[in-house]
């Protein structure tokens, strides 16, 4: 996935005065030093031969997730422009996402927005966007030719397809090895198919990242939907069709749970869901230590372990209701090895989640009460996880 890092900017610069070079500085939250840029290539035509500047009034406390991300940018430029016209909200963010479910819209507009692209030696394609930085450009001590400008477009789209069949390699190499799918599959088979459905996963967001959807063609080229692109089964369909396959399959009647086994495999929420017990005590869970940490006030802390904790905790949630919730509606798709892999995915997240608490602890972040209960909840929520895990490798 890309580096989107415009939340941590503070501030930065851009000098594209030199033909056929881009450097650059980023000041990033909590960081003494400036990360410092030097990409191969130009610029857009409206930043080609100048210095922009550029500063974020309300960056984040801290680079929170950018511990990998190279002080160094080595690389090549991709599009970098000051006039991406975008919508953006005409009223106050949380007004936008609270807008009221009546049918109507909140109001928008069009904006200008900072769109600054490159594809790093270190960390692959980086983005910096937004329409709410204060910007000041330079005349231009030169300006691109025609022939510049389309020389400029190529190496940014090369730039694109390279970085594109990188993603495409992380898949191929999780097919390599796969068995037959008529053949028995055990639970290190379905791994292996989920670790490819992520890499498709990564490679479908950064095509909508970079084209949106609204170019369906590249969009199936790409992902290999296409008649060009060989795949038989899907040839022909456009993304409208898939898109209406899948609500004709939100649109199917609600499943049946068994009521054998309501308080083993399912209960009912307050809100009507249905929802494996496990998977509900974790979201529950995760859902209460958020709020207190929100209460304590340290909900924007900026601290990695503290964000850590609560991320991975909701992400453990988010992986045992897709490994346990066919079974709380009865669904009876699928095979117990492709849970027991799901399981896995799952324990990984709890691990995750009690390193990051263990990392609040130690900093004293958190009052020892709720270390301690959350520390019994996370063993309780493991436990359960690896009872699950027993029962269905038990299975055949």
């Amino acid at each position: 996935m890309a580096f989107r890092i415009h939340d941590s900017v503070v501030r930065g610069e851009i000098d594209n005065r030199a033909r056929g070079i881009v450097r650059g500085r980023l000041w990033l939250a909590g960081q003494p030093e400036p990360v410092r840029m030097e990409l191969q290539g130009n610029a857009m035509p409206d930043l080609a031969g100048c210095l922009l500047t550029f500063v974020n009034s309300q960056p984040a406390e801290s680079a929170a997730g950018l511990d990998s991300f190279d002080p160094m940018q080595r690389g090549c430029a991709g599009d970098l422009t000051a006039s991406r016209r975008v919508r953006v909200p005409g009223v106050p963010l949380e007004e936008f996402l609270n807008w009221p479910k009546d049918g109507t819209r909140p109001p928008t507009h069009w904006a200008n927005c900072l769109y600054l692209e490159w594809f790093s030696e270190a960390n692959g394609r980086v983005v910096i966007e937004s329409a709410d930085f204060e910007l000041k450009i330079s005349e231009p001590e030169w300006r691109l030719t025609p022939d510049e400008e389309s020389q400029r477009a190529g190496q940014a789209a090369a730039a694109m397809e390279e970085f594109m069949k990188k993603l495409t390699a992380a898949i191929e190499e999780q097919q390599r090895g796969q068995k037959d799918p008529e053949a028995d599959w055990d639970e290190h088979d379905y791994e292996r198919l989920l670790k490819e459905s992520d890499a498709r996963t990564d490679k479908f967001a950064e095509l909508l990242d970079k084209y949106g959807d609204a170019d369906e063609e590249k969009l199936a080229k790409e992902m290999g939907w296409s008649a060009e692109a060989g795949d038989e089964e899907t040839a022909g369909f456009s993304v409208e069709e898939m898109n209406q396959t899948a609500e004709g399959a939100l649109s199917e009647p609600p499943p049946v749970p068994d009521p054998a086994r309501e308080g083993i495999d399912w209960i009912r929420t307050a809100e009507g869901e249905i929802c494996h017990p496990l998977q509900q005590r974790c979201f529950d869970s995760a859902m209460k230590f958020w709020q207190q940490v929100d209460e304590l006030g340290l909900d924007d802390s900026g601290d990695t372990d503290l964000e850590q904790f609560l991320g991975e905790f909701q992400s453990a949630s988010a992986k045992l209701a897709g490994a346990l919730n066919g079974i709380a509606e009865n669904r009876g798709l699928e095979a117990p090895a492709f849970i027991v892999a799901c399981l896995k995915r799952a324990l990984h997240h709890l691990h995750q989640t009690q390193a990051g608490l263990e990392g609040v602890a130690r900093k004293q972040l958190l009052p020892p009460p709720i270390v301690t209960e959350a520390r019994q909840e996370l063993f309780a929520i493991r436990e359960g996880v690896l009872k699950l895990m027993d029962e269905f490798r038990g299975r055949k």
